[in-house]
């Protein structure tokens, strides 16, 4: 999202930009052409804002066949697009200023029909004001409810773009003071900072189940504690052992010590225990699960 829309002039090569989704199509050839070479396929993320001039391209990238097979996509939704949605309001889709091109526009940064003050990225090269927003132009404008349903239609025939409601994700990331999320892993199990690195594990529900399937099937906690306690001590041993190929990745995993922890055979273990999936005994024993696989991560 940070690169310029298709058809900007960049003054420092005398030509028009080819727009985002064109850098794309270089990682996506570079990822199949490595993943090719080995036993595994390659896996990338590509997370798009929901504001930016480009998005409908975004939206409709993969229903040309064969693009971007190596990319998940994701929209950065943030909660103003979806009080626009609600409301039936023109969404503006905006990319940032330089203070050369808002002379040569005759752009007033007052002016409310052609800038918007945005938080962003990075402000190197751009306005910013003192509150550290970025003067954005208004390229154009479009019904929030029309975008809405073009990315509805796209998930529905093609399953993409994903969604990430990026507002709710910093506003519950406990290391918001430090950093800003603009992106997850892959397949969006973990939303990552700049270099960020996670490791991911699982615990398998159905190993706690005793007496399964009979009218004395339980749960044993005491057991999944235990094990919860020691995958925990166990993926910050890996942190140590990180073996990351860049310095940054490095710095990232030992300062914060990221490792994302779940659980696997939910559904499997309701059936053994003789719940019914979804009934509300079955939610309450989801919500059980997931708490203490928390505390005594946390504790640990």
């Amino acid at each position: 999202s940070t690169l310029r829309p298709r058809g900007s002039y960049v003054a420092g090569a005398g030509a028009q930009t080819s727009g985002p989704l064109s850098f794309m199509d270089v990682y996506d050839s570079m990822c199949f052409t490595i993943s090719s070479a080995g036993g595994r396929r390659g896996a990338q993320m590509a997370t798009f804002d929901v504001s930016h001039p480009d998005v409908e391209e975004f939206i409709g990238a993969k229903r040309e066949d064969g693009k971007l097979r190596q990319f998940n996509l994701s929209l950065l939704i943030t909660d103003e697009f979806m009080q626009a949605v609600s409301s039936g309001a023109e969404w503006p889709l905006v990319f940032p200023l330089t203070r050369e091109q808002a002379q040569e526009l005759d752009i007033d940064l007052h002016d409310p029909t052609r800038v918007l003050w945005r938080s962003w990225p990075s402000q190197a090269g751009y306005i910013s004001n003192e509150s550290g927003k970025v003067a954005c132009q208004i390229v154009k404008t479009v019904a929030a409810r029309s975008l809405w349903e073009n990315i509805m239609l796209s998930t529905y025939d093609y399953a993409e773009p994903g969604f990430i409601l990026i507002d709710r994700v910093n506003d519950q990331n406990n290391n918001w003071f430090c950093e800003n999320i603009r992106a997850t892993n892959p397949c969006g199990e973990q939303p990552l900072p700049p270099y960020g690195s996670c490791l991911l594990g699982s615990i398998n529900l159905t190993r706690f189940v005793e007496l399964p399937f009979t009218a004395k099937a339980s749960f044993n906690w005491t057991k999944f504690r235990e094990v919860v306690a020691v995958f925990t001590r166990m993926l910050d041993n890996v942190v140590e052992i990180n073996g990351l190929a860049l310095a940054g990745q490095r710095e990232e995993i030992l300062r914060k010590r990221r490792h994302g922890m779940g659980f696997l055979g939910l559904g499997s273990s309701l059936t053994m225990l003789q719940m019914r999936y979804g009934d509300e005994e079955s939610l309450v024993f989801t919500e059980q699960v997931s708490r203490e696989l928390a505390v005594e991560g946390w504790r640990a």
